[in-house]
């Protein structure tokens, strides 16, 4: 009995089927890579609580009582000592037929298309594991003589907190491609 326990709960939490945000990677250095991503929808709150308020919104607070579903990476920014988080919608949805929030802090809107540096790093995301692969980021593009449109990065999260092996995460800038 705890045999199959185990196993269900080992297919359940490790793993996921979830859409994940569309992009091309345009040009391989190494261990980063230069992606080009096409307008994607995006959920969007700059309050505290980001996550609940956004996972409440695609479980169906929202003006339809729409639940829609959990999509790959959750994209978080820190500026100015603001912290922003932004879900991906599910590609069904467009401006024209996606549920409003309830809340009055979740904004909706089309992300603009760009080229962006992206590395790749595992195991749970911290603030040091964030600095150290941005500062080789950075450094990895001044080498190659690639301009960076903004410095700030975006933190993109893949995986539910409950995986924990094989854990993607990555960091993000915004390039001149």
């Amino acid at each position: 009995m705890i045999k199959y326990f185990l196993l269900l709960f080992s297919i359940t939490m490790f793993s996921q089927g979830y859409e994940t945000q569309k992009y091309e990677v345009v040009k391989q250095i190494e261990n980063v890579e230069i992606r080009f991503y096409p307008p994607s929808l995006m959920a969007k709150v700059n309050s505290g609580g980001g996550f609940m308020k956004l996972f409440q919104y695609i479980s169906g607070k929202n003006d339809k009582n729409e639940k829609m579903a959990m999509t790959t990476p959750v994209h978080m920014t820190n500026e100015n000592n603001k912290s922003t988080m932004e879900f991906v919608l599910p590609s069904k949805y467009s401006l024209d037929n996606i549920a409003a929030p309830n809340d009055k802090n979740i904004k909706i809107y089309n992300s603009k298309p760009g080229y962006y540096a992206a590395i790749t790093y595992g195991g749970y995301s911290n603030s040091e594991k964030v600095k150290k692969n941005h500062s080789t980021l950075l450094n990895k593009l001044k080498a190659e003589g690639f301009k960076t449109l903004n410095d700030k990065p975006i933190i993109l999260s893949y995986n539910s907190p409950y995986k924990f092996f094989s854990r993607r995460n990555e960091v993000l800038v915004e390039v001149d491609f």
